[in-house]
């Protein structure tokens, strides 16, 4: 028969068998969280909901300037373009014109026209036309020439026409008078801008004498001048 001290400790042992299979149960089906050390014994809860953006932060230190660059390779020389810009050309000319001039001088100044020249680096075309007659019983000669404010054309040369009569026989000499419409004309350059008288004038040729001349007999005489570029 056993002792009442082993009864009493032998259905304390089956008392307790069951509460230690229950939890052993428990803690086989328990994952523990990996966190779980990190906030202790207890178990975490679902995440809450995101938070608000904080506000923007203030600027960085600025930082310091780059190592500056090279020199890139130098270029290839340009070429020079001097655009001028000139107005365009307008026609400048004037005509004189006399109905029967008539006029009988031997040396001096025939007729005369104003021209107004608009620009020093051009050129004048003029004209004289009409009629010249040179009489005379021995060898003659008459020059009929253009001058531009009292000076004869250098620019490059004069502008003139002459008339020669030789001496022939006496009998036909001393009764020849033949007018003919004729004319003198040129370019002159290096004329400067501005007022010019152009005139045409009759003299002498040189070594001969001179003879009886006569110019713009019954007949129209005209001086055109025209302004050229050059």
């Amino acid at each position: 028969m056993m002792s009442p001290l082993v009864v009493r400790l032998l259905l304390l042992v089956c008392l307790a068998s069951p509460l230690y299979g229950v939890e052993k149960v428990r803690t086989r089906g328990y994952r523990k969280d990996p966190d779980a050390d990190k906030y202790g014994s207890c178990m975490q809860g679902p995440a809450g909901p995101t938070g608000r953006e904080g506000n923007p932060g203030t600027n960085g230190i600025p930082g310091t300037p780059g190592i500056p660059g090279r020199d890139g390779l130098k270029g290839e020389k340009g070429e020079c373009i001097n655009e001028i810009f000139e107005e365009p050309w307008r026609p400048n000319y004037k005509q004189c014109a006399w109905n029967s001039l008539n006029y009988g001088i031997d040396l001096g100044k025939v007729a005369d026209c104003t021209f107004t020249k608009l620009r020093s680096d051009s050129s004048l075309r003029v004209l004289f036309s009409g009629s010249l007659r040179l009489k005379c019983k021995n060898a003659c000669c008459q020059r009929w020439y253009f001058t531009f404010n009292g000076a004869e054309c250098t620019g490059p040369l004069p502008i003139e026409s002459i008339i020669y009569l030789d001496q022939g026989s006496p009998e036909l000499n001393s009764t020849i008078n033949i007018h003919r419409t004729s004319s003198v004309e040129g370019l002159c350059e290096g004329v400067k801008a501005g007022l010019v008288d152009v005139a045409v004038w009759v003299g002498t040729c040189a070594d001969y004498p001179r003879g009886d001349a006569s110019t713009g007999w019954n007949s129209v005489s005209r001086i055109i001048i025209e302004e050229l570029p050059k």
